[in-house]
């Protein structure tokens, strides 16, 4: 099960139900709980599809425009580190985030309708666990029964965190109340500060993967 371990451990560090619920019971606590308790399930619903098309289809997205794992693993730590650092350095960004999000909950909209935009994207599932799924992606084995293995493990890890998004989101009014204002904060700044760190590695490892092939070529055309 490492791979399952691994593709879940890394969605989860980025998707972050528990401090996202907090989120969303502020962007939607003007629902009724039980209209709230529908609009969790789509997030979930759309969240899994999201994942998943991320880890089977990205990579031949990716080909298709020429774009190569180790620039997306770049473009994607900055993405995530950028995130975290604006999360851990901000006055209080939950807060910010509630309010934007709220705002952009249309009242015209019906509550079923909100659930992708913005509750799933970009809220739950954006471009950072995308690039985290699409790399996940890239990696799967060519062998026949290692390619089961390796669809079976993620798409397992996928339906574990859609699960999670939904626990949390329909729990959400009682977390917030449990938590409270300091908890949610404890909750988002470590949360911060973990993002950050994934961030800087998925960096890393894309920029040593560009220096190994750069070093590589110059050694070959010196020889």
């Amino acid at each position: 099960m490492t791979t399952f371990l691994l593709a879940f451990t890394a969605l989860f560090s980025i998707v972050n139900p528990l401090s996202s619920a907090f989120i969303f019971f502020s962007a939607t606590q003007d629902l009724a709980p039980r209209v709230r308790a529908q609009v969790s399930r789509w997030v979930a619903i759309y969240a899994f599809s999201i994942v998943a098309t991320s880890l089977y289809v990205g990579a031949y997205v990716l080909s298709f425009f020429g774009i190569s794992l180790p620039v997306l693993k770049v473009a994607g730590g900055i993405v995530i580190a950028m995130s975290g650092w604006r999360m851990l350095s901000g006055p209080d960004t939950t807060e910010e985030r509630r309010s934007e999000t709220a705002s952009a909950l249309p009242a015209s909209v019906t509550p079923s309708r909100l659930a992708f935009y913005p509750l799933t994207m970009p809220m739950t599932t954006g471009p950072g666990t995308i690039s985290v799924a699409i790399s996940i992606g890239a990696n799967r084995p060519t062998r026949l029964a290692a390619e089961l293995d390796f669809v079976a493990e993620t798409a397992l890890a996928a339906l574990l965190l859609a699960l999670l998004v939904y626990f949390f989101y329909r729990h959400s009014e009682r977390l917030a109340r449990a938590m409270g204002p300091t908890g949610t904060t404890i909750v988002v700044r470590l949360t911060a500060f973990l993002l950050f760190c994934i961030g800087i590695q998925v960096l890393w490892n894309g920029a040593a993967q560009l220096l190994s092939s750069a070093t590589i070529g110059v050694t070959g055309a010196s020889g």
